[in-house]
């Protein structure tokens, strides 16, 4: 009996002086890399996926860490970074736009990776469907050329006798040059021409919009890409100073002085984004979640860059804004 209980006190003691131990092991901390262009125009996008995050239940410093790398327009040290990226052994990668995403794709096809503002990912070879994306990548994606086109027609609401516009792109972008095929195909049945500019390097800014004001161009059209976010502000100084109407791909260019934009809803993309996240960490597979394109499209005017450039907006067109920047 003497030894029975000795052997329970022992068990007993055993288990008392391991139990704190165990109790006290740290909870894993899961790292979530991100590849995004610049600092400055990812602070507001960043600050919503991470309140999602946060929604689900993630707190930096306790439970999830995120890595941080940005491009800055210099598509050429993507491949570095994504590289630097997958050596950490994340858990996910969320990639910005086309550049971004292409980057992380070829770099890593164990990590599932995660797009957010990249434009038709099945032209651009992103995934192989919008339903089944396949591979270790799925997100959010736009609706794709037909975009550029839509863009056209409201810049063609704004000026009824517009004729000539111009057509902003750079080659870094993998999907540039079938928007512009698609723009010009809308253009021929609104009877306005397209000018095509091309920019490889921002030195190649100022010479482009000068050739455009010599070419009597009486708007502009600016596609999306790693390089203009980057070059985002003198491109809308530009614009003034030319004194172009001009629509730009996102909401946040038009929020940092732009005319106008008509696109999807950036801040549901992120928040969306992080709820991608949240699956790919409870153990879904990339190749199982379909993608996602905008369920909404705003059309945002910002007045103040209008009356820079001495235009006054059509009350029609006003009257049709999901939002007004006075």
């Amino acid at each position: 009996m003497n030894k029975k209980i000795f052997c329970v006190a022992l068990s007993a003691l055993f288990l008392a002086l391991n139990f704190p131990a165990q109790a006290q092991q740290p909870k894993k901390v899961a790292r979530i890399c991100y590849l995004g262009n610049t600092t400055s125009t990812s602070a507001i996008d960043m600050k919503l996926f991470r309140k999602r995050l946060s929604e689900l239940g993630y707190i930096e410093g306790q439970n999830i860490a995120i890595e941080y790398r940005y491009f800055d327009g210099k598509v050429e040290r993507l491949p570095e970074l994504a590289a630097e990226l997958v050596r950490l052994n994340c858990e996910v990668i969320v990639a910005i736009g086309n550049e971004a995403a292409g980057a992380a794709k070829k770099a890593t096809k164990e990590i599932p990776i995660v797009m957010a503002s990249t434009s038709d990912a099945v032209r651009s070879g992103l995934v192989a469907s919008l339903a089944r994306p396949g591979g270790n990548i799925t997100g959010l994606t736009s609706m794709g050329s037909e975009i550029p086109g839509k863009r056209l027609e409201v810049l063609k609401e704004m000026i009824p006798k517009l004729s000539r516009v111009g057509f902003l792109w750079s080659p870094t972008s993998p999907v540039a040059a079938d928007n512009l095929k698609e723009t010009e195909t809308v253009a021929r049945s609104l009877r306005v021409e397209i000018l095509s500019l091309e920019v490889k390097r921002p030195d190649d800014n100022e010479r482009v919009f000068q050739a455009a004001t010599n070419k009597r161009a009486e708007g502009l059209l600016v596609d999306g890409s790693g390089f203009f976010t980057a070059n985002q502000k003198q491109i809308i100084d530009l614009a003034i100073k030319h004194r172009l109407p001009a629509m730009y791909p996102n909401t946040r260019s038009v929020e940092a002085g732009g005319l106008m934009t008509y696109a999807g809803d950036r801040s549901e993309q992120y928040r969306r984004a992080a709820d991608y996240v949240d699956k790919i960490l409870k153990g879904a597979k990339p190749a199982d979640l379909p993608v996602e394109r905008p369920k909404k499209f705003e059309l945002v005017i910002n007045l103040k860059a209008a009356k820079q450039i001495g235009l006054t907006i059509p009350p029609n067109v006003l009257a049709r804004a999901d939002k007004v920047i006075k």
